[in-house]
């Protein structure tokens, strides 16, 4: 199993948990309400999708990272294609980023 397939199924288990919200509303609502610890957006969303998280996770200080596809996000959690996920857990999100970057540096 590779590292990024880790880091999918450590969403995945996330989800099962119900410790994570999907879709651009949600994740937005998440974020504001100061509930995120982790926001993940697809690496093939919009650019605009980019920029929108990037700048509100800034301004909220909530950790984001770009990573997997939409089809991969969706398929983890269990839904469509999602362009923007969201960890609720303190505990989940950490892990999950550590094996994001882990998966980068491969």
């Amino acid at each position: 199993m590779t590292a990024r397939d880790k880091a999918l199924s450590m969403i995945g288990m996330t989800a099962k948990a119900g410790r994570l919200v999907s879709g651009e509303f949600s994740t937005e609502k998440a974020v504001k309400s100061g509930q995120a610890h982790l926001v993940i957006v697809a690496e093939d969303a919009s650019d605009n999708t980019k920029k929108m998280f990037q700048n509100m996770c800034t301004f909220y200080k909530v950790s984001i990272s770009f990573f997997g596809t939409k089809e991969e996000l969706g398929h983890w959690v269990g839904k469509a294609q999602r362009a923007s996920i969201c960890i609720l857990d303190e505990g989940f999100a950490k892990s999950v980023l550590k094996k994001i970057n882990l998966s980068m540096e491969v």
